[in-house]
């Protein structure tokens, strides 16, 4: 998929800017401001040694670092242009990661002979610099040129180097380019388009670029060529490069994102840039054998298509009449299915399909007859992803993953519809004596709300089962099973169940689920959560007593949301990189990139709503909270540490006792290493165990 990466990117993104005028804690909105830091290490200070003395606590680090730095994970390959398979890939021995290459026969073989392209850990030591590898870009077909993201401290923000895989170095005089939430692509090899922090101030009002410009080879980023430019109050600009299978250039269009869901597609030409006729809520999905592939995340009545369709256009069209598209339908999911994942090979489209929340892979060819489907053979009632296709051939690299069984890997052919597999994740705990049931809970206007429950075959139902419900429930980002490695081993292993509810807000059953939880419909998504809660205790797997929950990003908002309007369900509350003021949220941070998403402080009806569930607003005295614990990141540039901070501090003053870790590396991720995951995971079993099991 081409654009719908930046969603994920963008997904707990906010703006800097001043809190309200009454806020008493409007210094915890500089993020490494020296008052909030001291707060933060006091409260590190009294939490840590709660959860680090407490006897179960090394032997949950010590497995959740041995699941960590395993040395027998799948590597997390990509098929590079000449068909080898590239990896990044962190252990024990390299915490910061190597980045790395391989053969597809070695790698296929029991001892796999890696060459290391880039040892991350070595440039850290080297530079001074705690660098956190975020991804390379490479110039397609040869892929020996890229375009590597370092970031300080695991930040958003990254300083971008060309690098030559061949030598193994940073190219001498090559583009690169300083810190930033830059948005960057490959043209040619001497040519980039980039938006980016031109001079001071050159960022919309949620944080990101929206002034494109193409470089060249040699020049000054003062010589930079400007392509096109939005306003300030769009949240970003994005260059999308279309590219045929040999490396030509099909087409350089723009993604204006005016907010995070709706934006316009530019094409530019050498005349400048042509608006592209295609509905605001709209997905470049992939470019291939010359048609242009978009989902639809909105009805387009004009053109006979609707909410979650897939269509195709043919290219050569769309430059020579980009004001009026013609498309083709390829596929209309039912209302129990989902495009999860569109992608492309050298002559396919491939597209992961979700069914009730079970998940298969298509393929389509493109022909004079229109677009044939042919299906992958993959096991059923599983997850699946599509991690790589291959732009010389019909070969995928395919996840697979469940709850309980080990995640395997497979290389696909969409040729043949035939997968063989390549490596399967050894067992992390024992999973014999579990079970996984998918359960339906009503909600508060009647939408019947599916989730999974992995439990013990023999558990009683008398509700004394410590159980842990996560959920997500936003940016059309879907929660599906995957092999649960840390709650198997730290959690179910240990008599407890695991509950993941799929939540409207999510992508579970396409754009339709993501929008009926927007705006002014938001507590839909909550209600939801609430009718999982309840059918829980209902079905008496659990009860208040023994049901904690987490989340993060746009899920810690949904554990706030959950903490104030319901704290008799829960006992335990794991609130991880959270919002939390909903008010004030437009300022601080990336906040006014998420309008699209919660509303608009500013406008009286979207206030109303926001005003009605904002955690920050409702917490008060007198309630019966459960101890909850606060998790956030000082180098967090998306979701800012100050809702986090701001939480703790009111909490605080009311008089509440509350646990808090505040990381100061790791970005949104509240780690900037392996061991730093491990540390993070142990302290939020432990704090469960504390709660749910003693």
């Amino acid at each position: 998929m081409i654009v719908r990466a930046m969603a994920a990117l963008l997904a707990g993104a906010f703006l800097m800017g001043a809190a309200p005028i009454s806020d008493p804690y409007v210094y915890m909105e500089e993020a490494e401001g020296a008052k909030a830091l001291d707060f933060a290490r006091a409260e590190n200070a009294r939490s840590l040694p709660q959860l680090q003395n407490d006897p179960r606590y090394a032997g949950l680090y010590a497995d959740a670092l041995k699941i960590a730095t395993a040395k027998d994970r799948i590597p997390a390959v990509a098929i590079a242009g000449d068909g080898s398979l590239r990896d990044f890939w962190q252990d024990a021995d390299h915490v910061r990661g190597i980045w790395r290459t391989i053969s597809l026969a070695s790698y296929r073989t029991a001892t796999p002979a890696w060459t290391t392209i880039l040892d991350v850990d070595a440039l850290a030591k080297s530079e001074g610099k705690n660098w956190v590898f975020k991804g390379a870009q490479c110039l397609k077909p040869a892929e020996r040129y890229c375009l590597v993201s370092l970031s300080n401290g695991g930040k958003d923000a990254v300083e971008v180097r060309e690098f030559d895989t061949q030598t193994g170095a940073f190219v001498d005089g090559g583009f690169r380019l300083p810190e930033a939430k830059s948005n960057v692509s490959w043209i040619d090899k001497d040519t980039l388009a980039i938006a980016t922090e031109w001079t001071p101030g050159d960022l919309t009002e949620s944080s990101y670029p929206y002034i494109l410009k193409t470089l060249k080879r040699g020049q000054p980023l003062s010589a930079a060529r400007e392509v096109f430019r939005g306003v300030k109050a769009d949240v970003s600009v994005t260059p999308v490069v279309l590219r045929e299978p040999d490396g030509t250039v099909a087409a350089l269009m723009v993604q204006r994102g005016l907010d995070f869901f709706n934006s316009e597609t530019h094409l530019i030409t050498p005349q400048g840039a042509r608006k592209v006729d295609l509905p605001k809520k709209s997905t470049i999905q992939a470019y291939v054998e010359g048609q242009l592939v978009v989902t639809l995340e909105q009805d387009w009545p004009q053109k006979g298509f609707k909410e979650g369709d897939l269509i195709a256009f043919s290219l050569a069209a769309v430059k020579a009449n980009p004001a009026d598209l013609k498309g083709v339908l390829v596929l209309r999911p039912s209302a129990s299915q989902s495009i999860e994942q569109v992608n492309n090979t050298r002559h396919r489209l491939t597209v992961v399909l979700y069914d009730n929340v079970k998940g298969k892979l298509i393929t389509f060819r493109h022909g004079a007859g229109g677009w044939a489907q042919a299906a992958v053979d993959l096991p059923k009632d599983s997850s699946i992803t599509a991690g790589s296709t291959s732009d010389t051939d019909d070969t995928m690299i395919v996840g697979v993953t469940s709850f309980l069984t080990p995640s395997s890997q497979w290389l696909a052919d969409g040729a043949t519809g035939k997968a063989q597999r390549l490596k399967t994740t050894p067992a992390r705990f024992d999973a014999s004596k579990h079970v996984v049931e998918q359960l339906w809970a009503t909600s508060k206007d009647g939408t019947r709300i599916p989730y999974w429950v992995v439990r013990p075959k023999a558990l009683k139902l008398d509700g004394t089962a410590p159980t842990l419900l996560t959920a997500y429930g936003g940016f059309q980002l879907s929660q599906t099973p995957a092999y649960a490695a840390n709650a198997g081993k730290l959690w179910l292993e240990k008599g407890g169940v695991y509950v993941l509810a799929n939540i409207r807000g999510g992508g579970e059953f396409g754009p339709r689920w993501h929008n009926a939880g927007l705006k002014l419909n938001r507590m839909r998504v909550y209600e939801d959560f609430f009718a999982v809660s309840q059918d829980l205790i209902a079905r008496k797997i659990t009860s208040p007593k023994k049901l904690g929950i987490e989340g993060g990003s746009n899920g810690g908002l949904l554990m706030g949301v959950a903490l104030t309007r319901h704290p008799e369900l829960y006992n335990a509350i794991v609130i991880q990189v959270p919002l939390f003021d909903m008010i004030g949220y437009t300022h601080i941070g990336a906040g006014a990139s998420w309008v699209g998403e919660y509303g608009d402080p500013a406008i009286p009806a979207e206030r109303a709503v926001l005003e009605s569930y904002s955690p920050y607003q409702l917490l008060a005295a007198g309630k019966p909270y459960p101890r909850v614990f606060l998790e956030t990141s000082t180098k967090d540039d998306r979701v800012h540490p100050a809702h986090a901070r701001k939480a703790a501090a009111r909490l605080k003053d009311l008089g509440y006792d509350f646990l808090y870790y505040e990381n100061v590396d790791g970005g949104h991720a509240a780690s900037a290493n392996l061991n730093e995951r491990a540390m993070r995971t142990a302290l939020e079993y432990t704090y469960l165990a504390q709660r749910l099991m003693s």
